[in-house]
């Protein structure tokens, strides 16, 4: 079915006011579940608690490695675009469980009057493992109730499963109210024949997170080998493809995870085994072009399309909910950077006729500032290189810190990525560093009528187009790389009066201080100036607004907003669009004409940001 055009009774979930502080409603029990324990050694409360937080880390696993698996292509099932208004409404995927931990929880306490649930009970696991069998019979007995229940009601909203981003549990409130309590059978059966135990419901309820999760991976899990050794497993158990059909064909493989009923009645999609096998045979994807990045602070994990979905959804910013993951925070980076040793792909766009991935290099900003790790980056940067050199990739672009951070030759990690085309002279991919577009945003960003503009912060490649500076030593610096007339517009100054001041990394506080009421900031860094004062405007980091026709944009790129892109970035997208074969990259290199740049990436629908209620210089 469709997505119904008018809501139906009990379409949203009673705490969508809270937003993101939903889980204030658990509050309470959690407070009560600690209190309970510490005083009457009553556990069972607590496992609850400890149940709910299992389930989350499980879907979030399977949230995240069905991503990694999409943006790689092996063994894809669906090929379709993922939009930010599918991940808005897909971000109450965790709305079940807190629904269900609060039904546990009152019935634990209003319900069950035993003193204390076994922990083991052969008897409850089997027994309850042939009643989900039973129930799970969706055409038998759940479908048919959910299907008119629908129909009435108008709230069953079935979507294709462009996962990783689409959950399987994102149903209105009232259609969950039905799933529960039909799902709910097995338990009740085996608490009123006194079989029940802590294991049975904690195995139970896991089967049936996987089951649904394994059906909207959105990648051919199942292997052959399976079925041959057990031909009737096809009939007992689905396959993620079998279940994607109900949703793209909307009127087949209604079971929930046994096909059988769907055979019995003929509701099953002729396409079923055709699909299982191409989606087998499915290959991993080669892109046209990489763009190289890395994680920026601590909290950008979960900011990353294989984090969190609602997170990544929205510019990178401090939450305060976020620091009570910080155990979990720490532990997952240091998996992140001490046991990966490689980069990987962790986003796929597509741009006409380029396919676009997006790689992470597993370091934080942090371990940039490290000369230990500094061997450890290269080695890790240029692997990712000769890897898309095998692959016949045409473009790697290098964001963020994996490009020199900053001029002087005691800090730079690689010459703006000169290193690997020096030691690799006939690489056919191209390596790109982007400074040419991103110095072009900077200077078309500058309002129309601009007599004068103040530079500061410590010198990059992008600063080659300021007209101002203040320090002696960056004078000199920036100078040197200035021809004939470019020099006469170089001036050393004191005065803070501009009232455009264009800002890298290193600009202090104090000299935050010292700019008039009403100052501008631009950016001319990879990340944005700490914003100290209120009373002025701070532009975001180059970037260009993304066009319309460019698919699967779903996350923001670090605390840019939605649908907008590094200048860097877009560099890489404008030279494999372009087709041009000299790499763009290193300090002494002449850039790629930053004019012909800026022409092409405009000519290609990328449109410029513009400064709240100013004109700009568009005309340069």
């Amino acid at each position: 079915m469709k997505m119904a055009s008018r809501p139906g009774l009990l379409t949203d979930w009673p705490w969508t006011p809270l937003g993101s502080f939903k889980y204030l409603v658990l509050a309470p029990l959690v407070i009560d579940s600690i209190y309970s324990y510490a005083t009457m050694r009553d556990h069972e409360k607590l496992l609850v608690v400890a149940l709910m937080v299992w389930r989350i880390v499980h879907s979030q696993v399977w949230i995240s490695f069905s991503r990694y698996r999409t943006a790689k292509g092996t063994k894809r099932i669906v090929d379709k675009s993922i939009e930010f208004d599918q991940v808005d409404r897909e971000r109450t995927w965790d709305d079940q469980i807190i629904f269900n931990t609060l039904i546990a929880y009152l019935a634990k306490v209003y319900m069950i009057r035993t003193d204390s649930l076994p922990f083991w009970r052969l008897d409850g696991l089997s027994l309850s493992s042939m009643r989900v069998r039973l129930s799970s019979s969706t055409t038998g007995f759940t479908e048919p109730f959910t299907t008119t229940s629908c129909t009435l009601a108008t709230i069953h909203i079935t979507t294709p499963p462009s996962s990783p981003s689409r959950s399987p549990v994102v149903h209105p409130f009232a259609e969950h109210i039905a799933y529960s309590l039909i799902l709910v059978i097995p338990l009740v059966t085996t608490f009123l024949c006194g079989t029940v135990s802590i294991v049975s419901i904690a195995l139970y309820i896991t089967y049936i997170d996987f089951m649904n999760n394994l059906g909207h991976c959105n990648f051919e899990l199942i292997p052959r080998f399976f079925f041959s050794l057990f031909p009737p497993l096809k009939f007992l158990c689905y396959t993620p493809s079998f279940h994607s059909l109900h949703h793209t064909q909307f009127r087949t493989n209604y079971s929930l995870f046994m096909p059988m009923y769907d055979y019995i009645y003929g509701t099953n999609d002729k396409c079923s085994d055709s699909l299982y096998e191409t989606s087998l045979e499915q290959e991993e994807e080669k892109p046209d072009a990489i763009y190289l990045t890395h994680l920026t602070s601590l909290d950008s994990i979960y900011h990353l399309r294989l984090g969190s979905a609602s997170l990544s959804s929205h510019p990178l910013s401090s939450r305060c909910y976020l620091l009570l993951m910080r155990p979990c925070t720490l532990m997952l980076s240091f998996i992140l950077t001490f046991l990966s040793f490689r980069s990987f792909a962790f986003e796929r766009n597509r741009f006409r006729d380029l396919t676009l991935h997006s790689h992470l290099v597993p370091k934080f900003s942090s371990h940039y500032k490290s000369l230990k790790q500094k061997k450890s980056i290269n080695k890790t940067i240029e692997t990712a290189i000769l890897e898309a050199e095998k692959k016949g990739v045409r473009v790697m672009s290098l964001g963020l810190l994996n490009q020199a951070s900053f001029i002087t030759m005691d800090k730079e990690l690689n010459g703006y990525g000169e290193m690997y085309a020096r030691k690799h002279p006939k690489l056919k991919i191209r390596i790109v560093d982007g400074s040419s577009l991103a110095a072009q945003v900077v200077v078309h960003s500058i309002p129309v009528g601009t007599r004068e503009v103040l530079f500061r912060g410590q010198i990059t490649k992008v600063a080659r187009a300021i007209v101002m500076v203040l320090r002696e030593e960056e004078h000199c610096m920036l100078a040197r790389f200035l021809s004939g007339h470019c020099k006469e517009n170089l001036v050393l100054t004191t005065n803070y009066s501009p009232m455009i001041w264009l800002v890298g990394d290193g600009i202090s506080k104090e000299e935050q201080k010292m700019a008039a009421k009403g100052t501008r900031f631009l950016p001319f860094s990879q990340f944005p100036p700490t914003q100290l004062r209120k009373d002025c405007f701070y532009h975001t980091t180059p970037a260009m607004i993304i066009p319309d026709s460019a698919q699967n944009i779903d996350s923001c790129e670090n605390w840019l907003g939605r649908r907008m892109m590094s200048a860097w970035r877009v560099g890489g997208i404008v030279h494999a669009l372009e087709g041009w074969e000299e790499h763009e990259c290193g300090l002494d290199v002449p850039m790629v004409s930053p004019h012909g740049v800026w022409e092409a990436a405009l000519r290609h629908g990328f449109q410029p940001l513009v400064l709240p209620s100013l004109e700009t210089n568009n005309s340069l």
